[in-house]
């Protein structure tokens, strides 16, 4: 450039490439799916039948400045309905001169459709793989095959197609075209036949470990048919001419030629296995894989064949190496290749499977603030159940039943959308079947654990069939929007669809749950032979000291998929939520360190359980409570600034729920409804006296076991420091909460003067505890001593000794709710109504009536009147 000259760039244009199920628009061929709809396309655009493909040309021509302003698959095909011209070919005609160019990863890394791509340069581009975190599964599949013998028999069967097709061609058109000879075909099936009858014929001892050999061994299988390196043109050869001759069908009329496509195409899943084997015409990258046949009796069924109640096995030559298809990029010239992915870690194994050096690299932190995550790990339940979801004990009894009573209890806590992530269908199924007909043996409700999750949250689980995931969605949504629920909890499956590309933000997903680490089954072939592969090339004889071991691939593939499942519930830089493990495995150090990076510096693992619904109670009361105005203007929860209590929570624009092709979204910005939002009042605290410490935590709290002795948390918060005014929290309370550090204290004088077990404050040990710091109740009793009452018979006691009884008559779940409906009334974070309602339906039971009575004495005056009401409704009830 000479000297003084300003470079002056125009704006860059741009494509995007999408399959012709996306974008076909054809009457008919939009109908078909698969290859069987690009055969269709082939046939009409190769006798020029398609009006749609004919004037692509003179509409490129015309519209020149396409691709100067951003676009997406849609407004193409919104091109193609109005104006004519087919969307698929104008975005290929697109590609050949565009600057940018947005593509499906399989557009790149499969060779076939790579090659397809004509008239791109290739030399000295950027490669951008964004949520490149299932690019080395990817890599791997398109380097590999499995080859059903169902499917071989309809090859077999299109192969005769090709026969009849050549005969009646030749005694018609009388031609002597080399393509229309039925003698090449005929050896063609006489092939397949062979291939079919030899896969039959291995000698397989284990069903489970099936028949395997090392990669090279594929050579010496095909040499005994006759398919070599060269005879394979061949093979190719008549292959894609037979799929010329059955895309024309019988008829050359429109209609009738179309129709007949949905039986085409199998024959090129051999030329595509073909291409893999004899790639680049040597053997040297048979050393990656792994040759394995496979026996099952499951029924199966082929395009043009069924066979059921027959064995039938899967022929298959895996890659164990995903490097081999980025190396061909290394080959075509590439300039740069830049992964982008919120789940990447680790860094060093990724770029060991793919074989490159990426020596630039970048973990960055997360843009939100310590205030707006909640990350914790949670190794026992309320019952000090150990939660483990390993194979030694997820099918147990005990593990179901705490799981499904931390869900509970998560369920009233978390306002809004909870997603619930398993680490596979069957043990999703296998828990949400026991929790729908049992409860925990320990429970003093009826209801089935089922029960009591839906009368918190509504419930909406992941189908299996990608079909009726959009139903699901939506039901999801629906359910949010619904004034007359507090929430949804979607139960879904980690490497499903809800943990892929979905957007939960704002109310759609306030927290995560993940039940466990989503391990691939250890027998299964594929993953067993990896493991085998991996831990060969990581022994010391290869001088690779930074080798991936199998153990290490294992856990860092589980570990991926968990790190995508938790992706979903921080979504925008103003957005605010929880990520629970409810799994002891978390805790170890093994683990965590393949958590996300953004993620490391929030994990606190928590040894009792009492804590965990301490400490995610006040998170999420504190975020209720924050200024609307701190709030960006998208976020759908926006409580008026002057309340911290159950709000209206009023919203913009209507939930959506988009397919995830396009980017999912589960969007709840727009709602106005009664929000039961924040019912953290109901929350049944654990005993955390009772706990026992089995897990090496790194924790804010520690527990001294002494004899008659037990120590308090070192860092807890007051929940009811300061005294309410005019119903309000002051407003200094949220903004002066400190941690204050506790000390040793007797367990009978700390009883005594502490019925709180989950808020025990700081330096009570043998001093006084000021008024101030006393526990709501303490204060409520102490107002009240002097007065007496006749209570069934028998003389009312001072406030204390009320608690006494309270202890005497209520289970220990049962007095923790008591407690916090007493922090209800004086705090006011329920409606006061609903605070009585509440207390006086846990007194209502036969037995407990003295304390339904007695319980007026810590009335106020202004709601004695309701309280009445409430006693006489549930002594009539009892009589």
């Amino acid at each position: 450039m000479p000297p003084g000259r300003i470079a002056s760039f125009g704006r860059p244009k741009m494509a995007v490439l999408g399959s012709r199920e996306q974008m076909c628009i054809h009457e008919e061929v939009s109908k078909l799916r698969g290859k069987a709809q690009n055969n269709g396309c082939h046939y009409l655009c190769k006798k020029r039948l398609c009006r749609h493909n004919n004037i692509v040309t003179d509409y490129m021509k015309n519209n020149t400045e396409l691709g100067s302003e951003p676009f997406d698959i849609e407004d193409l095909v919104n091109i193609g309905r109005t104006k004519g011209p087919c969307p698929y070919y104008i975005s290929r005609e697109l590609s050949k001169s565009v600057d940018i160019l947005f593509a499906p990863y399989n557009y790149l890394i499969d060779p076939g459709n790579r090659r397809s791509l004509t008239g791109i340069s290739w030399n000295n581009a950027v490669l951008i793989f964004d949520e490149a975190h299932n690019l080395e599964s990817i890599c791997a599949d398109a380097a590999s095959f499995d080859l059903l013998t169902s499917n071989l028999t309809s090859c077999i069967t299109e192969a005769q197609e090709c026969i009849q097709l050549c005969s009646f061609k030749r005694s018609i058109e009388n031609s002597a075209e080399k393509q229309f000879d039925p003698e090449n075909y005929a050896i063609l099936k006489a092939l397949l036949m062979a291939l079919e009858k030899k896969i039959g014929e291995l000698v397989i001892d284990s069903k489970e470990l099936g028949y395997t050999k090392p990669g090279s061994y594929i050579y010496e299988f095909l040499s005994e048919l006759n398919i070599t390196s060269e005879t394979s043109k061949k093979l190719i050869e008549t292959i894609d001419s037979a799929s010329l001759l059955l895309e024309e069908g019988n008829s050359g009329e429109t209609k009738a030629g179309v129709k007949a496509k949905s039986t085409v195409s199998r024959l090129e899943t051999i030329r595509d296995m073909l291409d893999i084997i004899f790639k680049g015409g040597g053997q040297n990258h048979a050393k990656y894989y792994s040759f394995h046949v496979n026996e099952s009796s499951r029924q199966t069924s082929g395009d043009s064949l069924q066979v059921f109640g027959k064995a039938s096995r899967t022929l298959s030559w895996w890659c164990f190496n995903p490097g081999l298809a980025m190396e061909e990029f290394l080959k075509l010239g590439v300039r740069s290749i830049i992964l982008t992915s919120g789940t990447l870690s680790p860094l060093d194994s990724l770029a060991m499977e793919l074989n490159l050096e990426f020596p630039v690299r970048l973990e960055n932190p997360h843009v939100i603030s310590q205030d707006q995550i909640w990350v914790g790990v949670v190794p026992v339940g309320p019952s000090g159940h150990p939660l483990n979801s390993s194979y030694r004990t997820r099918e147990t009894v005990k593990y179901k039943q705490e799981l499904g009573t931390v869900i509970v209890n998560f369920a009233r806590i978390v306002p809004d959308g909870l997603l619930v992530f398993f680490p596979s269908y069957s043990m999703m199924d296998k828990c949400i079947d026991y929790w729908k007909n049992r409860n925990h043996e320990h429970s003093v409700d009826d209801s089935t654990i089922w029960q009591r999750m839906c009368k918190h949250k509504q419930p909406v689980i992941e189908p299996r069939q990608s079909s009726n995931f959009p139903n699901a969605i939506e039901d999801y949504a629906a359910k949010l929007r619904d004034p007359s629920t507090s929430g949804a909890i979607f139960f879904a499956v980690c490497r499903g669809k809800v943990s892929e590309g979905l957007d939960f933000a704002d109310r759609a997903g306030r927290a995560v749950i993940v039940t466990g680490m989503p391990f691939s089954t250890p027998t299964d072939p594929k993953v067993r032979l990896k493991r085998e592969y991996l831990d060969k090339q990581a022994k010391p004889s290869n001088k690779n000291p930074k080798a991936l071991t199998g153990e290490e691939w294992y856990v860092q593939q589980a570990a991926r998929a968990v790190n995508q499942a938790v992706g979903r519930v921080i979504r925008h830089r103003h957005d605010y939520g929880a990520i629970i493990y409810c799994d002891e495995r978390f805790v170890w150090p093994n683990y965590q360190s393949q958590m996300s990076y953004w993620l490391k510096p929030y994990i606190k693992c928590y040894s009792k359980y009492g804590e965990v619904v301490q400490t995610l109670t006040r998170f999420f009361r504190d975020k209720v409570c924050v200024d609307p105005k701190e709030m960006d203007s998208n976020d759908s929860v926006t409580p008026p600034a002057d309340k911290c209590l159950p709000q209206e929570i009023l919203s913009d624009s209507p939930a959506t729920a988009v397919n995830e092709h396009q980017g999912t979204t589960v969007s709840l910005n727009a709602t106005t409804r009664k929000n039961n939002y924040m019912k953290f009042t109901q929350i049944t605290p654990a005993n955390r006296t009772t706990l026992p410490m089995k897990h090496g935590c790194s924790t804010s709290s520690q527990l001294t076991s002494s004899r008659g002795q037990f120590s308090q948390d070192s860092q807890v918060v007051d929940l009811i420091d300061n005294a309410t005014m005019h119903g309000q929290l002051k407003e200094h309370t949220l903004k002066s909460m400190r941690l204050k550090k506790a000390k040793i204290a007797d367990v009978s004088s700390q009883l005594k003067h502490n019925v709180e077990s989950r808020a025990l404050t700081g330096n009570r040990g043998q001093q006084s505890t000021p008024p101030s710091k006393r526990s709501t109740i303490e204060q409520a009793c102490e107002k009240n001593e002097a007065i007496q009452e006749r209570c069934g018979g028998q003389e009312s006691t001072t406030g204390p000794a009320f608690l006494k009884l309270a202890r005497e008559k209520l289970s220990t779940a049962e007095y923790g709710e008591f407690v916090e409906f007493m922090k209800a009334l004086k705090l006011k974070t329920m409606h006061i109504k609903d605070s009585l309602e509440a207390i006086a339906k846990l007194f209502s039971s036969p037995g407990r009536l003295t304390l339904l009575e007695g319980f007026r004495v810590f009335v106020s005056k202004n709601h004695l009147p309701l309280y009445e009401q409430l006693v006489r409704k549930y002594t009539m009830a009892n009589t």
